[in-house]
């Protein structure tokens, strides 16, 4: 039972019920892509080695050994803790790979193939498997075998450098795994369309993904609408997310976004000076860019005064797109947020008391919810080993499984 009254079912009514997925990957790429997967309902199979195991369950806030970035990165999954470097270890993962529909692995280039599980292997034992390979820069090319962490591809993909602080020249590294998720949401978003392309007549197939291409790929459509277009005569203007900036108020912080005329005016007037539209330093996108400093200037005057909640209520009056900076507690306090019931609050078995945020999507027909809790080391490894026709008991013994 959930704390907050609801009840997660065991039966699985989402769109990739029926789908199984063995997740070999560590960290926050691929376990991510393979929660989704889970929370749309498909049987996901978390595959780990025995000793430290993903290292996501050591880092960050913890109770009685559960970790949050673990918790909030694989929930919904089994787990099978078994050696890899033994034969009848191996042959546990080759027998589980034949009744499994997709495969997730992130490790570095080689790696599987060395372990005897590369691609073409692992076709011959499945050729209708979907098997995805996550790789920082990419399987091949100079930087290929090169450790790589999300904040290294923030700054190889250009990434880094939307965040520069035009004053200062300093570029700034954003404090989420942007790059790790993105990279996730894009591999999740693959799976889907090559298990539709297989269920349209096609086969399994090899999917290859960097975090470096995910990361230029969610980058490039709107940081860099000036370097789309390369021809001489283009005329240059600044990108919509160079005039984002926290808006300080006498109380805190807000943002507003003004594109049009229509919001420009109504942005004026709900600073209390409607009068401001029709100077004619400021009368368009152009002019007040021409005359930033006395425009920010008049606009640092006029915020000063105001509290955020005055600013964001004539926003609302005014219809200018504008809203007030939460922060990680507070946001779970916001209206809309309650409304949409986007965090979940659950009773972990281990953890305790846990906030999630529930699978975004909303599927009329098939509906998703947060799949069962992460699961602890080796918590199914008995039941999944026992299914695929193996002795648990001995393997245990032998310590090939745990």
């Amino acid at each position: 039972m959930a704390v907050d009254g609801t009840r997660s079912s065991s039966v699985s009514t989402g769109p990739l019920t029926g789908i199984k997925v063995i997740d070999l990957s560590t960290m926050i790429s691929g376990p991510l892509a393979g929660m989704m997967l889970a929370d749309q309902g498909a049987e996901v199979i978390k595959v780990e080695s025995p000793g430290m195991g993903d290292m996501m369950r050591h880092i960050g806030t913890q109770k009685n050994g559960m970790t949050g970035i673990y918790a909030l990165h694989n929930r919904g999954k089994k787990s099978l803790v078994v050696d890899l470097k033994h034969e009848t270890g191996k042959e546990v993962l080759r027998t589980l790979i034949k009744g499994s529909d997709a495969l997730i692995q992130n490790f570095r280039p080689g790696a599987m193939e060395r372990l005897g599980f590369g691609y073409e292997e692992v076709a011959a034992l499945n050729p209708r498997l979907i098997y995805v390979s996550i790789a920082g820069f990419g399987e091949d090319g100079p930087n290929s075998g090169r450790r790589v962490y999300d904040n290294v591809i923030q700054a190889t993909s250009g990434l880094a450098s939307v965040q520069t602080d035009k004053a200062t020249g300093k570029p700034s590294i954003y404090r989420t795994l942007i790059c790790d998720k993105v990279t996730a949401y894009t591999a999740s978003q693959a799976i889907t369309a090559a298990l539709f392309a297989r269920e349209r007549g096609g086969s399994g197939q090899h999917i290859t993904l960097s975090m470096l291409d995910a990361a230029i790929a969610f980058t490039w459509p709107d940081c860099a609408m000036d370097e789309a277009l390369l021809d001489d005569d283009v005329v240059r203007l600044p990108t919509i997310a160079s005039s984002y900036k926290a808006i300080e108020f006498s109380d805190g912080y807000a943002v507003a976004t003004v594109l049009s005329e229509s919001e420009f005016r109504g942005y004026c007037a709900a600073l209390g000076k409607p009068e401001l539209a029709d100077d004619p330093r400021f009368a368009t996108v152009q002019l007040r860019g021409k005359n930033d400093v006395e425009y920010r200037e008049i606009i640092r005057e006029l915020t000063s005064k105001m509290t955020v909640a005055q600013f964001l209520e004539a926003a609302v009056k005014y219809e200018v797109p504008a809203g007030g900076l939460n922060d990680l507690k507070t946001v779970t306090e916001e209206p809309q947020v309650i409304h949409n019931k986007t965090f979940v609050l659950r009773d972990h078995p281990v953890a305790g008391t846990i906030r999630e945020a529930r699978p975004a999507p909303r599927f009329s027909a098939t509906p998703i919810q947060p799949g069962n809790h992460a699961p602890e080391m080796g918590a199914d490894t008995d039941e999944i080993v026992t299914a695929l026709g193996f002795d648990s008991s001995t393997l245990r013994e032998q310590g090939i499984v745990k």
